[in-house]
C-alpha cells in the first residue's frame, strides 16, 4: 500500500478482442495480449503500483476475465459505459479515437471522476445474469420469428414455423434452467421468495432483478432509480423549464420492471391506489408507469435489505391475484417494451 505523501496512480485500460492497452494517468501506454496470460501479465504489473482506482471500458464482454483478474488481485477496478468516457475525451478537446489513446484517456478519467469501484456481483449472481441474459435474447428471437410469421410467403412458412417451435423449446427449458439454479441457491432462493411476496413480480420478473441488478437491496431508492433508468432528470434553462424526463440505465430491468408496474397498478393494492390517484391528479397513463415502476423499484429494494416480506399497509383484506410468470406465451399480442425516453416526461 503507498503512503500517504506518494502520488495516486490511477490507470486506464482500453479492451480489445485481441489486446489490451493501458497507461498510468500522464504515462506512457503500453500493450498486453488479452489472454489469460496476457491477463496475468497485467495483473502482476499493476499490484506493485498500488492504483487508487483503475477504469476499464465495457466492451461488449471481452472485459470480463480481466475485470474478473483485477478483483480477484483485490485492484480498486471501475468498469464504465464507453459513452461516459467519450464524452469526456470530447469536453477535453481529445477528438481523435486509438487504442493507446483511450487507455491514455481512461487514465485521466480515472484521476478525474467521483465514481467508485463497487464489489463485482458474487459468482451465483453472474451466472444468474447470464441465464437472464439469454433467456431475453431467445425471448427476442420469439418475438421476431412470430411476427415474420403471419405475412410470411409460404415458401418460407415452414421454416418459420419450426423456428417458433424450436424457440418455444429453447424458452421453456431456460426457464425451467433458471427457476433450478434458483432454487439450489439457498441465497438466491429466500430473495426470490421476498421479492415474489409483492403482487405482481412473478419468477422471471425476480429473477431478471437478481440477476441483472445485483445492487437491489444494498443502494437507497433515488440510486437504484437512476440506475435502473426511472429517476426523472431536470431539463431548465434560464427562465424555461422544461419537462422531466428519465434517460440511460439498464434497459432490460426496465422493460421487466414495466411490465411488472402494469401488473402491479392492476393487482397490488398500495401500486393500485398510488396509481389511480396519480391518474386523478391528470399524470398521463405513461408518467404514472413510470412513477409506479419507481415507487416498486423503492418496496423491493427495501423487503431485500431488511429481509421482510411483503405487507401491504393497506387494503389488507384485498384479494390480490397471484404474481404473473411474464413469458412472451402470455403475452402474445401485447408489447413487452417499456416506454422509449422521449416518451415519458416526468412533472
Amino acid at each position: 500500500m503507498s503512503s500517504p505523501d506518494t502520488p495516486a496512480v490511477f490507470i486506464g485500460i482500453d479492451v480489445a478482442q485481441q489486446h489490451l492497452d493501458w497507461a498510468q494517468d500522464g504515462g506512457r501506454p503500453r500493450r498486453e495480449r488479452n489472454t489469460p496470460a496476457g491477463i496475468a501479465a497485467l495483473v502482476a504489473a499493476l499490484a506493485p503500483l498500488a492504483p487508487r482506482k483503475i477504469v476499464v471500458e465495457a466492451t461488449g464482454g471481452y472485459e470480463q476475465a480481466l475485470v474478473l483478474a483485477l478483483a480477484a488481485a483485490e485492484l480498486p477496478v471501475l468498469l464504465i459505459n464507453p459513452r461516459q468516457v467519450r464524452r469526456y475525451a470530447q469536453s477535453e478537446g481529445i477528438l481523435a479515437k486509438t487504442d493507446q489513446l483511450d487507455a491514455r484517456v481512461l487514465a485521466a478519467f480515472a484521476a478525474t471522476t467521483r465514481l467508485e469501484p463497487r464489489p463485482l456481483p458474487a459468482p451465483e449472481r453472474r451466472t444468474l445474469a447470464a441465464l437472464v441474459t439469454r433467456r431475453q435474447q431467445i425471448q427476442a428471437q420469439l418475438v421476431a420469428e412470430r411476427n415474420r410469421l403471419p405475412l410470411a410467403d409460404p415458401a418460407v412458412a415452414a421454416g418459420l414455423t419450426a423456428a417458433v417451435a424450436f424457440y418455444t423449446g429453447q424458452l421453456r427449458a431456460l426457464e425451467a434452467q433458471i427457476r433450478a439454479f434458483i432454487r439450489d441457491c439457498p441465497s438466491l432462493q429466500a430473495q426470490a421468495a421476498l421479492l415474489q411476496s409483492v403482487p405482481g413480480v412473478g419468477p422471471v420478473v425476480a429473477a431478471t432483478l437478481l440477476g441483472a441488478l445485483p445492487e437491489l437491496g444494498t443502494l437507497s431508492g433515488k440510486q437504484l432509480a437512476a440506475l435502473v433508468g426511472v429517476a426523472p432528470f431536470n431539463r431548465d434553462s434560464g427562465q424555461q423549464r422544461g419537462r422531466r424526463t428519465i434517460w440511460g440505465g439498464r434497459a432490460p430491468v426496465r422493460q421487466t420492471l414495466y411490465m411488472a408496474a402494469l401488473v402491479a397498478s392492476r393487482h397490488n393494492p398500495v401500486i393500485r391506489t398510488f396509481y389511480q390517484r396519480l391518474l386523478a391528479a391528470g399524470k398521463p397513463k405513461k408518467l404514472a408507469l413510470v412513477a409506479c415502476m419507481r415507487k416498486l423499484l423503492v418496496i423491493l429494494t427495501a423487503l431485500l435489505r431488511t429481509t421482510t416480506p411483503w405487507r401491504p399497509n393497506e387494503n389488507k383484506t384485498s384479494q390480490a391475484t397471484p404474481a404473473l410468470v411474464l413469458s412472451p406465451l402470455s403475452h402474445r399480442h401485447h408489447s413487452t417494451q417499456a416506454p422509449r425516453q422521449e416518451e415519458v416526461a416526468m412533472h
